[in-house]
């Protein structure tokens, strides 16, 4: 296991939070806006939400490797594909949309900064717990002898 890493600064840990509301808020309050179909907005909401869950969960699985927490390589795997996937289906929906470029360039740079905010929010969250003291496991009860 690595050396424990500095509790990050309460300045950064703001900057985090504020720059993933943002992104989130702009993006959810385009698509609000947008002249689109139901069913397109929708789809970029969807793109949106699985985008920050696949963005954490490879930033825990490669923070896990690097922290000698055993991850396997298919769970590894299906992360960063995850990942990749949710930006390539960003791309598609917004290379085949009507929409003007100044528009596609506004959900792509929203959605780009959710992603990289999502992953700071997590790494600070994971950080700050680290210094606390590892709590002991609860008592299985159903394996008791």
């Amino acid at each position: 296991m690595n050396a424990p890493l500095a509790k990050p600064s309460n300045a950064f840990v703001a900057a985090s939070w504020f720059a993933l509301l943002a992104g989130m808020a702009a993006f959810i309050i385009g698509l609000w806006n947008a002249q689109m179909l139901l069913n397109e907005k929708g789809y970029y909401f969807t793109i949106l939400m699985y985008g920050l869950f696949s963005a954490i969960s490879l930033q825990k699985s490669v923070r896990d490797q690097l922290d000698g927490i055993p991850v396997t390589n298919l769970y590894y795997g299906l992360s960063w594909f995850s990942t990749i996937l949710s930006i390539a289906l960003l791309t598609v929906g917004l290379w085949n949309a009507t929409l003007t470029l100044s528009e596609k360039g506004f959900y792509a740079m929203s959605f780009l900064l959710s992603l990289f905010a999502a992953i700071a929010v997590q790494k600070n969250t994971r950080d700050a717990r680290s210094d606390q003291p590892a709590t002991s496991a609860p008592e299985n009860r159903f394996n008791a002898e």
